[in-house]
């Protein structure tokens, strides 16, 4: 179970990064790793809890891909 909640996250986890670095990424270079971690998580975090894992839930259960989650 854990390892399918991973993948749902990492699904979810993987394109976000990539979509927001490339819409971001310019601007944030400039800035310590620090400050760009932050900015990075501070949006992400939120869209994946409440937004993205939801979707691949949706997604995944549309295709009858089921999890055994009730």
């Amino acid at each position: 179970m854990k390892l399918i909640a991973s993948l749902k996250i990492w699904l979810a986890i993987y394109p976000s990064i990539t979509f927001f670095l490339y819409l971001f990424g310019e601007q944030l270079a400039p800035m310590p790793l620090y400050q760009r971690t932050g900015i990075l998580t501070l949006c992400l975090v939120n869209w994946i809890v409440f937004a993205g894992v939801p979707f691949i839930d949706t997604l995944l259960r549309r295709l009858g891909m089921e999890t055994g989650k009730k």
